[in-house]
């Protein structure tokens, strides 16, 4: 049977597997159903929240496939799962903990890897400052801070040898240049995401080694 998602997984060179793609359709249910009683997202309907939220979220597959190896992956601000639930969906080499200081939004998330049957898929109700964790090779954000507050509240987070990964609209030029010394941009990638009329962009981040 077609899915909704088959277009924008073609568009984006994706071949996911017909459990991934049913997965990823009960996840926009799920989120359909608790946003109209804990306001998950300002996104009410549900084409807004295919195009704009699992849209936006399945564009950086692509680019995580062909840079990133799997591992631990923290994704913070995370709020109803976006991009981590995503990445859990269709990377499950990753293991993926959502951190967010909304105590509804961990627990939607929660629900999402109970009902769904994701074991790589964690929630943490945390400041991501005040977050106990082990270190993570792979820190990601999709609309929680600039590049510069990002990267300065995540880094004892990140393990030796590990990436920052943000997903912005148009390219930060003024947060990229406010970034202090030690913050290596080695990577500005613009993405298309299908159906929506809007730049997008992922900046991909390390510490600077010492000279």
């Amino acid at each position: 049977m077609p899915s909704e998602l088959d277009p924008i997984c073609a568009e984006l060179g994706l071949a996911p597997t017909e459990a991934q793609t049913s997965a990823l359709s009960r996840y926009l249910d799920l989120l359909q159903h608790w946003n109209a009683t804990y306001n998950l997202t300002a996104v009410r309907d549900r084409a807004g929240m295919l195009t704009q939220h699992l849209a936006d979220c399945l564009a950086i597959i692509p680019p995580l496939q062909r840079r990133a190896a799997q591992g631990r992956l923290l994704d913070v601000g995370s709020g109803g799962g976006l991009p981590g639930v995503v990445i859990a969906m269709l990377l499950p080499g990753w293991d993926v903990t959502c951190v967010d200081a909304v105590a509804k939004k961990s627990a939607f998330v929660r629900q999402v890897a109970g009902s769904l049957s994701l074991p790589n898929l964690h929630a943490v109700h945390s400041r991501v400052e005040n977050l106990q964790a082990p270190p993570f090779g792979l820190i990601t954000s999709r609309a929680f801070a600039s590049l510069a507050d990002f990267t300065a509240l995540t880094r004892q987070h990140l393990a030796p040898g590990g990436a920052w990964l943000s997903m912005k609209g148009r390219v930060p030029d003024d947060e990229r240049a406010a970034l202090p010394p030690d913050v290596h941009v080695f990577h500005v990638e613009p993405l298309h995401v299908p159906g929506l009329n809007a730049q997008r962009c992922l900046v991909w981040m390390q510490p600077r080694k010492p000279e």
